[in-house]
């Protein structure tokens, strides 16, 4: 498996899938990154480079839990870029990964060829996710049988008073299958302190983010699902104003992995805005 060092010298892997020209793929969670495949065939129009961000999947602990924080990733994506000798790239950001995906092109818009935001987290440029607004997205499932413990399970972790966060997992996926039970299974962060240290205080300042992206004219695509209880259409779309040349698509049933749940419409509109 191919690795670099990252500036204070922490050992990062990544994952290639396909040939042609490169497209940097930042993984959510901070989780291990296989979760992502090869975003359901995507690599047969591109090639992915897919990081394997620091304390997860094959890449080294850093000596600093602090490098955890989303503003500290962001350089290690540009040791990528910079160690693949690419002048400019394309990439692409999924769920968390969106937040370092974002901040890198406001803080090297000149690297940067497309940027590809998939069922994107909005931390970076401030933007909040009410209650009430997951919560409609969760009523458009509730003719599914598991949808009463689900959520009730969610509804116990919005007021503050549950945790059991295994119970709502069958929000994130348009079919709550064997094929998705399993990469449900698969997809758990097990770094706690990755996950702890990621949005700690300091790690984003939205106001300098929007000011820097409302000035880049790179053509951007944010793509959600229909059915993503994480990152519902409608704050979505919010993102997607704050770019003046953004493409906003949600994808019919889908939910928070639309590679899954519709593989040939995900490829099709993906591959088509990457080129």
């Amino acid at each position: 498996m191919p690795t670099y060092r990252a500036p204070d010298g922490t050992q990062l892997a990544y994952h290639v899938h396909g040939e042609g020209d490169p497209v940097v793929c930042v993984p959510g969670g901070p989780s291990d990154s296989r979760y992502l495949g090869d975003l359901g065939g995507l690599s047969a129009h591109r090639q992915l480079i897919v990081l394997d961000t620091r304390g997860t999947g094959r890449s080294a602990l850093p000596e600093d839990p602090a490098s955890y924080r989303c503003d500290r990733l962001v350089e290690d994506v540009e040791a990528l870029r910079e160690h693949l000798a690419l002048p400019r790239t394309d990439l692409l950001g999924h769920s968390a990964g969106a937040n370092i995906a974002t901040q890198y092109a406001a803080r090297y818009p000149q690297h940067v060829g497309k940027l590809a935001l998939i069922g994107p987290g909005t931390r970076a440029v401030g933007i909040a996710i009410p209650g009430e607004t997951r919560r409609a997205v969760t009523q458009l499932r509730k003719d599914e049988p598991w949808f009463p413990h689900a959520f009730a399970a969610l509804e116990a972790i919005t007021e503050g008073t549950g945790t059991d966060w295994d119970a709502i997992s069958p929000f994130f996926y348009g079919r709550w299958d064997a094929a998705a039970q399993e990469h449900c299974a698969a997809s758990r962060p097990t770094n706690d302190d990755a996950v702890a240290g990621f949005a700690a205080e300091g790690a984003f300042d939205p106001p300098t983010t929007r000011a820097r992206l409302a000035h880049h004219k790179l053509p951007v695509l944010l793509l959600t699902g229909e059915y993503d209880v994480n990152s519902p259409p409608r704050p979505v779309a919010e993102f997607a104003a704050l770019f003046p040349d953004a493409t906003y698509v949600v994808q019919p049933s889908a939910g928070h992995y639309p590679w899954l749940d519709d593989a040939e419409q995900f490829v099709a509109t993906t591959a088509a805005f990457l080129g």
